[in-house]
């Protein structure tokens, strides 16, 4: 008998039809990586337990861990963004103090 036409298995108890929320794994990943590596580390920590907690029917809990790592990438982000441009503004600095101590004088 074909599968074809037949009607789809009843959804699991406390499970929305729609499936698990987006656990942004990947982006918790590229964060660690080229952002902050501790904060990255919490968000990979936190889009992992998206899909733990999914599978043990906890679907609040699901959700509350895709907001946290949501919450735990933008945090990484930001704190990556704000040590480029502290390391630039460093960069240019010293750059600044060596050309200064670099020239010289003479007199007459």
């Amino acid at each position: 008998m074909s599968a074809y036409g037949a009607t789809p298995p009843p959804p699991v108890p406390g499970h929305p039809a729609g499936g698990p929320p987006d656990n942004k794994l990947v982006w918790s990943i590229l964060a660690t990586l080229f952002c902050c590596l501790p904060l990255g580390i919490v968000a990979i920590v936190k889009s992992a337990e998206v899909n733990t907690r999914w599978g043990a029917g906890d679907v609040a809990g699901a959700h509350e861990s895709a907001a946290a790592a949501g919450k735990w990438i933008t945090w990484s982000v930001i704190a990556g963004i704000v040590g480029m441009v502290l390391g630039v503004l460093l960069w240019f600095g010293l750059v600044a103090s060596f050309m200064a101590a670099s020239t010289t004088t003479t007199s007459p």
